[in-house]
């Protein structure tokens, strides 16, 4: 009929009825106020009623009650396209959820205008707070948009020390990697690492000490015949692995700071004709899930702990604590396969 508007969907008042409780309880059970005691029978009754009935609560009306909306935003430069992307989301969107809230996620591909506008978009939809994720442990600088509003940094470190940062143990993680090998009694052990010492990079630098600091804690002197910086791609794990397999005193074991290196070196030590472990021991590290389940042996690596961070980056927004510069490192958990084993004379 002319005129006539389209049937609302349910109300709070006819859960309550369905549910046989008042509409303050459905309000508080659905929105886990703090202090309200309900039994678990209350609890599911009101569920039920939601999930029979199909009531949706009204996003808008939240936003006018309590100045957020139901979600919070997440801005990354290559959540797309990143192996480790799904994982980061995974840990920030399971927590985010477990106080009911969505996560808004952004792909910005370090495009800064896009960054801008996508910020912009983000923050007038009065989001509880921002995620604001690198898909590489890096300094970087925060937009000026995040002054004032609940932010994290994640997977990198803010570099004017305003935000609180979650990342990786990267020294840590080279530590237990290259103890790894000395305690499967290796004392000749190579690196090939992503990056020189001098770009920075907190990956690099940070497996770099933990290298040397597990050599020097088993009273072994760093060798710099033993040690290469590569680009952090297959190629140059298998031009080092090369140089380093072939020289006149090979290494037994080799540390390789990202997966994809040790992948190049798994394709030099085939070409050489030798085998792993039996003839040299590989530790990666970033467990990429594409590739070092896949390797034969499987490769042994650090983990890095993307679920976890993102949790964590989330959890530090729900606590609404005061910003600080505060960086939270990680554990990189050891993966055990089957690519490191105790040495033997090169041949």
């Amino acid at each position: 009929m002319a005129g006539s508007r389209p049937k609302s969907g349910p109300t709070m008042h006819d859960v309550a009825a369905a549910a046989g409780v008042s509409q303050a309880t459905v309000s508080l059970v659905l929105n886990s106020a703090t202090g309200s005691r309900f039994s678990e029978d209350t609890r599911k009754r009101v569920r039920d009623a939601v999930n029979r009935l199909g009531y949706r609560t009204n996003a808008h009306a939240k936003v006018l009650r309590e100045g957020v909306a139901g979600m919070i935003g997440f801005i990354g430069d290559s959540v797309a396209t990143s192996p480790f992307a799904g994982a980061i989301i995974e840990g920030a969107q399971q927590r985010a959820w477990e106080d009911g809230l969505l996560l808004l996620t952004v792909n910005t591909g370090g495009d800064r205008e896009l960054e801008a506008a996508s910020l912009d978009t983000m923050l007038s939809y009065k989001v509880a707070g921002v995620v604001y994720a690198a898909m590489y442990h890096r300094q970087l600088d925060v937009p000026e948009a995040l002054e004032g509003v609940r932010a994290v940094v994640l997977n990198s470190q803010d570099r004017a020390g305003r935000l609180p940062s979650v990342a990786p143990d990267e020294v840590k993680g080279g530590y237990t990697a290259t103890r790894r090998l000395l305690d499967a009694g290796h004392s000749r052990i190579g690196l090939i690492n992503i990056e020189t010492l001098e770009s920075g990079l907190p990956a690099a630098v940070g497996r770099y000490q933990g290298y040397t600091a597990a050599l020097e804690d088993a009273g072994l002197e760093v060798d710099p015949a033993l040690v290469r910086f590569g680009g952090g791609g297959e190629e140059d794990g298998y031009k080092y692995a090369m140089e380093l397999l072939t020289a006149a005193t090979p290494p037994t074991a080799i540390f390789c700071a990202n997966d994809r290196g040790a992948w190049g070196a798994y394709q030099a030590v085939s070409d050489l004709r030798l085998s792993i472990p039996g003839d040299v021991s590989i530790v990666g590290f970033d467990n990429q899930a594409i590739l070092a389940p896949h390797l034969r042996p499987g490769l042994t690596t650090l983990d890095l702990p993307f679920v976890a961070m993102g949790r964590r980056a989330v959890e530090l927004i729900l606590q609404d604590a005061e910003p600080d510069g505060r960086v939270e490192l990680m554990d990189c958990p050891l993966v055990e396969r089957m690519s490191v084993t105790h040495p033997k004379e090169m041949p």
